[in-house]
């Protein structure tokens, strides 16, 4: 990922750290696709809500890393979506 633009093409990340979402809402991101290809959905295992922040939009990152230990593959490939 080092050399892969981020959404809308940006070069450096949005805020330091990484942006989840609760299950409910991974249907919106896959619609948000900006790739053009299929994408991968991982799950964080052990997150605490309370350290969560807003950016400003409405969506949530974890100002942090995450051990590699604590994260999995639940969907490979999953196609661009219609709708956004």
């Amino acid at each position: 990922m080092g050399a892969a633009q981020g959404i809308a093409g940006s070069s450096r990340p949005e805020v330091e750290g990484i942006f989840v979402c609760r299950d409910e809402e991974t249907e919106f991101f896959f619609q948000i696709n900006n790739t053009g290809g299929p994408v991968d959905l991982w799950s964080v295992d052990g997150v605490d809500e309370g350290l969560l922040l807003d950016n400003g939009n409405g969506f949530v990152y974890l100002p942090d890393r995450i051990p590699a230990t604590r994260v999995r593959l639940v969907r490979s490939n999953v196609p661009p979506q219609p709708g956004f």
